[in-house]
């Protein structure tokens, strides 16, 4: 069976649909999306472009389908699937924050960089995963143009195996041609954080996005996340005369229940309270002019380090730790399912410890 992607010009407006082709047999599957016939604008362009990529998007995962055997495939035909089309559709399944999705997306263009041909899933064993695995160790360059760190070849490669493990899931493949191809090693991972005096100063400092200051010092009063604060409603804010403040939600990334304690500072930080169903912080979007406009604000600050978001819930971690909260309960607060998680920050604020030591030095 073949799905194409096709366009016919209807009431006024080009009609893009899929055309099915099975054996002499056709159907057709209008995905009530339109194009604007001679776009006029910018903004008229930006939006055939937006429907065009969400109807590629729709053709991705009806190939997906078929592979699995969702219109009678055989396994043999299975295999003649394209795998590019595969992992490109499941990248867009995986769309649930930024990071992952950006993993997902920078794993694709190593991989069609390292097969830039249309590739079936017969044509994937063992030899073909060592193949990108040697790729990604020793000839793919990230942004700068720079080989890539450890943990990007951790992680890209993981995403690989990841769909490889999927497809066999899927029953496309009867096994995972990765097995007994060793992984990378994780490397260490940096945690860059803001000390409490450095804190203070990004406090007394205007931001350009106020909304985003907000969500920073937030997180680092409370450890959130970026994801649980850009979806954090007014409803989850709860008080109580035997526990103060603390909210009531839903960690998007694990997915597991929390009910965290904030301080009263932290409680007013988010200002005046609105409707149950609204966002506390409106206007939260994560781009790279985001983490620019963040960097210039700890600039401005007289901060020299690099900073991302995700610092300020390093920062939470490891100031909680500095102050003297024992590592189990900064790890309840962090909402970590593993104790060794959390132990990443008091390997942190051992290096601080003995950087302190090493300060004071005599002529004897």
């Amino acid at each position: 069976m073949k799905v194409t992607l096709r366009e016919r010009e209807k009431n006024g407006k080009i009609a893009l649909y899929l055309d099915y082709y099975n054996k002499g047999k056709r159907k057709t599957e209008y995905l009530s999306l339109y194009l604007i016939i001679k776009p006029k604008n910018k903004t008229e362009r930006a939006l055939n472009k937006k429907t065009r990529e969400l109807a590629e998007t729709i053709w991705a995962q009806r190939q997906v389908e078929i592979q699995q055997g969702h219109y009678g495939f055989s396994d043999i035909e299975k295999l003649k699937g394209n795998f590019t089309t595969y992992i490109t559709a499941l990248a867009e399944k995986k769309n649930t924050s930024s990071g992952n999705y950006g993993n997902w997306n920078s794993m694709l263009k190593h991989f069609n960089n390292y097969c830039p041909n249309d590739v079936s899933f017969q044509d994937i064993d063992k030899q073909f995963v060592e193949g990108f695995k040697e790729h990604l160790d020793k000839k793919a360059l990230g942004k700068a143009q720079k080989p890539l760190s450890q943990n990007s070849k951790y992680s890209y490669f993981g995403k690989f195996t990841a769909a490889l493990k999927q497809a066999v899931s899927d029953g496309i493949l009867k096994s995972n041609p990765a097995n007994g191809v060793s992984h990378f090693k994780q490397g260490e991972p940096q945690r860059e954080f803001l000390t409490l005096e450095e804190l203070q100063k990004a406090v007394n400092t205007e931001c350009e996005l106020p909304q985003l200051k907000k969500a920073f010092i937030l997180s680092a009063l409370t450890g959130l996340r970026w994801s649980d604060i850009e979806k954090l409603k007014w409803s989850e804010i709860q008080h109580s005369k035997e526990m103060g403040y603390y909210i009531r939600f839903r960690q998007k990334k694990t997915k597991g229940a929390e009910t965290l304690p904030i301080s009263d500072q932290a409680a007013e930080l988010l200002g005046e309270r609105g409707e149950e169903n609204e966002l506390v912080i409106k206007g939260l979007h994560y781009s790279a002019w985001t983490n620019l406009k963040l960097q210039q604000w700890m600039m401005n600050a007289g901060i020299t380090k690099t900073i991302t978001f995700h610092c300020a819930r390093h920062t939470y971690a490891t100031l909680q730790l500095t102050l003297g909260t024992d590592i189990y309960t900064v790890s309840k607060l962090l909402g970590h399912k593993e104790l060794r998680t959390t132990q990443i920050y008091a390997k942190v604020i051992d290096d601080k410890k003995r950087e302190a030591s090493n300060r004071i030095k005599l002529d004897l």
